[in-house]
C-alpha cells in the first residue's frame, strides 16, 4: 500500500453515514433498435406499435460519505448531476439501488414544495402543514405567529391560498417548513425564494436552523449561498462524486469547469474533471468505523 493510499480513520460521532450508495432506475426509451435500422419501409409502422425499449439510468454512482456533527455540507453540480437524488436518499424519500444510509436521527427535508390545500386559507394551511410534520396542536399555536411573520403575508394569511402569487405561496411553504428544529436538516433550493426582504428573513432563519442542527445539507445553484453557509462542499457530475473538500477550493474548480463548458472548451473542462477525480479522497465505511482512502 502506497503512502497516499493509507487509510485514515475518522474520529467523532457522525450524524450521517452514506455507505456505498448507488441509484439506478429503468425508464422507457423511444430510441430505435438495431433491427429497425435494417428495413426502412415498415420502420414507421413498427415504431408506432412496438413497446418502448427500457434503458438503465445511472442517477448516482457508488458514493460514500461521513458527515460529522456541526458540518454544513453544500452540494453543487449541473442539472442532472444527482444532487436531488442524493438528498432524497439521505432523507429516506427514495431507497437506493445499492448501499445504505445511517443517521443519528430522522433527517428532515426543508423545501418549498410541500403540497398544501389551495382552497384553504393561509392560516389554515399553516395548521395543516405543521400537523403533517408531526407537531402537536399546542406546538402549532406556539409557533403560529412566528411562521406568519417569516412568511411576510400579513393580512393575506387569511385569504385562500389559490389567490396567492407563486412568490407568496413559496414564502408560506418555506415559513411552514422552517418551523421545525431538526438535528439533521436537508435544504433543497429553499433560500432562492421571494423578494430581497424575504431573502434576508429566510437567511436569518436558516442561520438559526444551521446552528441548532447537528448537520446540514444544502443544495443551491447560488454558489455565494453555498460559500456563505457551508463548511464543506460536495461536487457531483453525472452521478459521480468529483470533489469533497473546502468550499472555496471546490467552488473555484466548479466555476472553472462551467466556464470552459460555456465557451465550448470541452477538452479543458474534461481535464478539470479528471484532475479533480484523481485527487479525490473517497470514503470507505468499514463496520462501525469509517475510513478515507484514495479514490
Amino acid at each position: 500500500m502506497d503512502a497516499d493510499d493509507q487509510a485514515i480513520y475518522i474520529e467523532g460521532h457522525p450524524c450521517v453515514v452514506v455507505d456505498s450508495v448507488e441509484m439506478r432506475y429503468r425508464v422507457a426509451s423511444s430510441a430505435a433498435s438495431g433491427a429497425d435500422t435494417e428495413e426502412a419501409a415498415p420502420r414507421l409502422f413498427r415504431r408506432a406499435v412496438r413497446k418502448s425499449n427500457l434503458v438503465t439510468v445511472h442517477a448516482l454512482n457508488r458514493l460514500s460519505l461521513v458527515v460529522e456533527r456541526g458540518e454544513s455540507v453544500g452540494i453543487i453540480g449541473r442539472n442532472g448531476s444527482g444532487k436531488s437524488t442524493l438528498m432524497k436518499i439521505i432523507s429516506g424519500q427514495s431507497k437506493p439501488s445499492k448501499g445504505a444510509v445511517y443517521a443519528s436521527s430522522t433527517p428532515i427535508m426543508l423545501g418549498v414544495n410541500a403540497a398544501l390545500v389551495q382552497d384553504l386559507s393561509g392560516d389554515q394551511n399553516v395548521i395543516l402543514g405543521c400537523l403533517a410534520m408531526g407537531m402537536s396542536r399546542a406546538e402549532v399555536d406556539e409557533k403560529f405567529q412566528s411562521i406568519v411573520e417569516l412568511s411576510g403575508l400579513e393580512k393575506s394569511i387569511h385569504l385562500p391560498m389559490k389567490s396567492y402569487s407563486s412568490g407568496m405561496a413559496s414564502r408560506l411553504r418555506f415559513a411552514i417548513a422552517a418551523s421545525v428544529d431538526p438535528e439533521i436538516l436537508l435544504v433543497d433550493e429553499a433560500l432562492n425564494t421571494g423578494d430581497a426582504q424575504f431573502a434576508d428573513r429566510s437567511k436569518l432563519r436558516m442561520d438559526e436552523l444551521r446552528e441548532q442542527a447537528g448537520c446540514v445539507f444544502l443544495v443551491s445553484h447560488s454558489l455565494d449561498t453555498i460559500k456563505d453557509m457551508c463548511t464543506r462542499v460536495i461536487w457531483l457530475d453525472k452521478g459521480d462524486l468529483i470533489m469533497d473538500g473546502e468550499p472555496e477550493v471546490a467552488i473555484k474548480s466548479y466555476q472553472e469547469f462551467t466556464r470552459h463548458l460555456s465557451k465550448g472548451n470541452n477538452i479543458s473542462a474534461t481535464r478539470i474533471l479528471d484532475d479533480a477525480k484523481a485527487n479525490l479522497v473517497a470514503t470507505e465505511v468499514r463496520g462501525r468505523s469509517s475510513r478515507r482512502s484514495r479514490g
